[in-house]
């Protein structure tokens, strides 16, 4: 087993590095015991790590604490698209459009690995279509108000297209009423490593991270919220700090139960669910946008490898945040809107993976979801508690900002943002290009760690047995679990196959017969007990057949 040099602390995430950043659970926690901080940080979704990020780059002593781990909320079960947002021009929200525009600018030069070009694809058909041809001319009119607030930044403008020209696209589309089609283009990430990603950069620059470290109640000194008291790996501790930040999404009202008991809930959580099909099934090679009958909302197509992504929903959710799966019923709306645009026999047979998630929404409580603003939420609470709710993972970095501007003011400092050209973990002159003619491993690991991806190259070289996959169609190896253990903070098998890898989503079953192989690498790592790595895999196991059994019904689920 070779051995990476720890970075230091504080040094800027802009330098080269010469060795790869590690993370310590135990040395994090002694930190949040030992080390008083500015800012404390509850919640590591996209929003909660990109305001650790904010904060330590201005300054501040940061820490941030997560109770499962990073990303493992909203921010693991988006869309996964870094836009923004059509639908937002046919509401009126032009501005919020234009705002998100620029983020995905900076995204797309700040993480260049991580954040990639993507055509979206919308069919013109003569009938049951998103739209036919006598309204493709108004809304083309909405691609041209796309373009010149933004759009045109990613270096390409929309395009109309021919019918060949669109079944170049997606030859398995239906083609009987097709009457041509319009592709813009917007971008796409895998928001788990981008969360995960943020939240490394945070730590590169000083800032004290963990998963796995559960809030049990606020401290509070003199009326004011100064901290919390944590429990990590069964040891509680409190962490002081001069400020607190509620960044928990669906969970926030829980949290600021603690610090005010006459605290009203204020989020409506909004469901939404993907399901993953192979991509032989429909042989597209970008977003094809497709109608679903008798809904309103359209259903998204994307590519990814091997695999297509089927999303999304958007309904009411009143059941335990704490366990959200697609359902039956959800993945049969999905199928049924991929069988009405294709000429594909998709079944449930053939949905490798699922997910669902909860946006929380803040506003009214009446009406549907679908019309509820996607604008995020900051507020002071009585304790001085920062709240930050809503929003989405394109503006997740100007969403970080706003919430270190109310900190700071907590606070009665000043100090100004850096995260517009702060680049991310792997970012700072990484070519997309180069990397992606150079194929094979080198091309997987680059669209994964950036720059950063020789650390894994480094620890192949030492043991070649870590180039060997760990989960069967999948290009993901051995090494990105060693890494994920040692400089990822991964504590279990399901953080490696849900997030790190993202194995259970593209290919569920296979992830699952990967689980003793992924536990018998993170006991060798993290020097766990045989009897911890199988309850770590029966627990991963467990998980699935839940997750099988909503998704089929409890007899193809209980048969899996």
């Amino acid at each position: 087993m070779i051995t990476l040099p720890a970075r230091k602390p504080g040094r800027s995430a802009r330098a080269t590095r010469r060795s790869a950043l590690l993370l310590d659970r135990e040395r994090a926690a002694r930190q949040l015991a030992d080390e008083p901080y500015d800012v404390l940080v509850v919640g590591g979704g996209i929003t909660g790590v990109y305001t650790a990020l904010d904060a330590v780059s201005r300054g501040l002593r940061t820490a941030l604490v997560e109770k499962d781990d990073f990303a493992s909320g909203t921010s693991s079960k988006s869309s996964k698209m870094v836009h923004g947002g059509l639908r937002y021009i046919e509401q009126g929200n032009v501005n919020l459009v234009r705002h998100s525009l620029l983020e995905r600018h900076r995204f797309r030069r700040n993480a260049p690995h991580l954040v990639h070009r993507l055509p979206f694809l919308f069919p013109v058909l003569e009938q049951e279509g998103v739209f036919d041809p006598r309204l493709a001319k108004g809304f083309e009119g909405l691609l041209w108000t796309y373009d010149l607030v933004g759009g045109w930044r990613i270096g390409k403008l929309h395009q109309r297209l021919s019918v060949p020209q669109v079944l170049a696209h997606a030859p398995t589309l239906r083609s009987e009423h097709l009457r041509g089609g319009l592709l813009y283009f917007d971008s796409r990430a895998d928001d788990a490593r981008l969360t995960l990603t943020v939240a490394r950069t945070a730590a590169a620059l000083g800032a004290t991270v963990l998963n796995g470290a559960r809030v049990d109640a606020l401290l509070t000194s003199g009326g004011r919220a100064s901290g919390a008291r944590v429990t990590v790996d069964g040891q509680e501790l409190e962490v002081r700090a001069r400020a607190v930040v509620n960044a928990t999404g669906v969970w926030s009202d829980r949290l600021d139960a603690m610090a005010d008991t006459e605290h009203s809930d204020q989020v409506r959580p909004a469901k939404g669910v993907h399901i993953v099909v192979p991509w032989h099934k429909l042989r597209i090679d970008c977003t094809v946008t497709v109608p679903i009958p008798g809904r309103a909302r359209r259903a998204t197509c994307t590519r990814w490898g091997d695999t297509v992504v089927l999303g999304t929903t958007d309904t009411d959710y009143t059941g335990s945040v704490d366990d959200v799966h697609c359902t039956r019923e959800e993945m049969e709306f999905l199928l049924q809107g991929a069988r009405t645009a294709f000429d594909a026999e998709l079944t449930p047979d053939d949905v490798l993976g699922s997910i669902g998630g909860l946006r929380p929404l803040v506003g009214k409580k009446e009406g549907a979801t679908l019309d509820m603003s996607r604008d995020h939420h900051i507020t002071v609470g009585p304790t001085g508690m920062v709240t930050v709710t809503g929003g989405k993972l394109t503006t997740s970095r100007h969403m970080g900002e706003l919430v270190v501007d109310k900190v700071l003011g907590v606070l009665g400092q000043k100090a100004r943002s850096r995260t517009v050209h702060l680049p991310l973990l792997g970012g700072a002159g990484y070519d997309a290009e180069a990397v992606a003619a150079s194929g094979g491993l080198a091309a997987h690991l680059g669209e994964r760690y950036g720059t950063e991806a020789r650390f894994v190259h480094d620890l192949i070289a030492e043991d070649p047995s870590l180039a060997e996959p760990v989960v069967a169609s999948l290009p993901y190896t051995r090494a990105e679990v060693v890494y994920a253990a040692r400089a990822e903070l991964a504590r279990s098998v399901d953080d490696v196959l849900s997030r790190r890898l993202r194995a259970r989503l593209f290919a569920r079953d296979a992830s699952a017969e990967a689980a003793p192989e992924v536990g018998a690498l993170l006991g060798r790592e993290l020097g766990l007990s045989d009897a911890e790595v199988e309850r770590q895999v029966s627990a991963y196991l467990d998980s699935v057949r839940h997750e099988k059994q909503v998704l089929f019904g409890d007899r193809e689920g209980a048969a899996a």
